[in-house]
């Protein structure tokens, strides 16, 4: 465990910096790269917008958007204590996919604000990251950004965990001998639980009860808001009523994105054979690998390094938005979700058992194949339903990932090979 005084130290100054990637040493070159020589560029762009790629770097940069109201396991610190936590988010983003991603922390709560300031500096990116804002706030701003702005906007929070959750949940329920009519409980309906639905829903899985501090959520249930209305739609067909610990009989699968201490030796008991438990709250699960096992929990999964099956969303959003940005991206759908879950969920290899469903995140494995991977197939499937400003071969996405990566964060200045559409 490190300690405080450490931390701040290291800390001090920030830890990202904007540097140059051109020689400013000469008269020539500030007439080559400002001006006079950059209204060419400018008026080459006015031209064919378009352009805006090739001769700026926002094909390679994007925006970790967040007002500070859910930050990590701390709650609403505001903009200012958020800044920490989207810088580092920024360095995850360099160092695994070599993408420039830039924190901007709003002084506002207010979802319409967020939405109208994004859309105010969406020209200088090439994708948005939506970032420890509030559920169900953070979903709604999302959405409706990906509706009204022309590149992609990943909520990491949401699609990001989901994305990971249903690679991990591929293969538990495989070696379980177990398929998509696997009872599944998920407990919290936060951004992160109806995230995890999502990507479940859409992969197959119909039998799922989704709980929340009043016990299952199931179609006019009084205490549903519309978000809650919209998880009730996808679930519970049978409007089962009762806490988690009641509804959890007879699962197969217990997925929790809730707190500490939530989940229950008996909770396990009363689950069918072979039980499989996510118990993701950090940095506390809801029970803990050990108990879990001892209780007789045939896979276990968490949010924790220092246990196997680490759940952590840093092997989906760098290769998400590498493959994203390689085809400059219009947005983000579903296929090209799915496509980064199977990559990861493939990405165990022969290695596949109870104590390993899921990559390790700093396995040299991850650094050479998964991030790669992940961005090569979301990619195809972007180029493949249509979102892609450019085509490019899925071999070379792959391979522009590991250049990349190899730098661990300087960009690759040589372009991809790409056919415009």
């Amino acid at each position: 465990m490190v300690e405080k005084e450490e931390v701040l130290k290291a800390h001090s100054g920030g830890k990202i910096e904007v540097i140059s990637k051109v020689p400013t040493d000469s008269v020539r070159d500030l007439s080559i790269y400002y001006t006079p020589g950059v209204a060419y560029v400018s008026e080459e762009i006015a031209h064919n917008r378009e352009r805006v790629y090739d001769y700026t770097s926002k094909g390679n940069t994007i925006a970790i958007i967040s007002d500070g109201t859910r930050i990590l396991g701390l709650g609403d610190l505001g903009p200012y204590a958020a800044m920490p936590v989207m810088e580092g988010k920024a360095l995850l983003f360099k160092k695994f996919g070599g993408v420039d991603a830039v924190p901007i922390c709003v002084d506002t709560k207010d979802e319409a604000e967020i939405v109208r300031l994004v859309k105010d500096i969406a020209p200088t990116f090439g994708g948005i990251n939506i970032e420890d804002i509030k559920s169900p706030r953070c979903i709604t701003i999302a959405e409706r950004l990906s509706k009204e702005i022309d590149v992609p906007v990943l909520h990491d929070d949401r699609q990001g965990t989901g994305v990971v959750v249903l690679a991990a949940a591929i293969n538990a329920v495989k070696l379980a001998g177990k398929d998509r009519n696997a009872r599944i409980v998920i407990n919290g309906a936060g951004a992160a639980g109806y995230g995890i639905l999502e990507r479940l829903h859409h992969y197959g899985f119909r039998n799922i009860i989704v709980v929340d501090t009043k016990g299952a959520i199931f179609a006019g249930r009084a205490e549903n808001d519309d978000l809650k209305e919209r998880i009730a739609s996808m679930t519970n067909p049978q409007k089962l009523a009762g806490s988690l610990h009641e509804v959890v009989a007879g699962a197969d699968m217990l997925i929790g994105v809730s707190s500490r201490g939530a989940f229950t030796r008996e909770d396990i008991s009363k689950m069918a054979s072979k039980p499989i438990i996510f118990a993701l709250a950090n940095p506390y699960p809801e029970i803990s690998y050990a108990e879990a096992r001892e209780a007789g929990a045939y896979i276990v999964a968490t949010g924790r390094s220092d246990t196997p099956n680490q759940v952590n969303n840093l092997l989906a959003f760098p290769g998400l938005m590498r493959g994203m940005l390689d085809i400059r991206a219009k947005a983000l759908n579903d296929e090209m979700l799915d496509a980064a879950s199977m990559a990861i969920s493939k990405g165990v290899g022969k290695r596949l058992s109870p104590e390993y469903i899921i990559p390790g995140i700093l396995e040299k494995s991850h650094v050479t194949r998964v991030v790669p991977d992940v961005a090569a197939a979301v990619a195809e499937a972007g180029m493949r339903t249509g979102q892609a400003r450019v085509m490019v071969a899925k071999e070379q996405v792959r391979k522009h990932a590991k250049e990349l990566l190899k730098r661990y964060g300087r960009i690759e200045r040589k372009a991809i090979g790409v056919r415009r559409v």
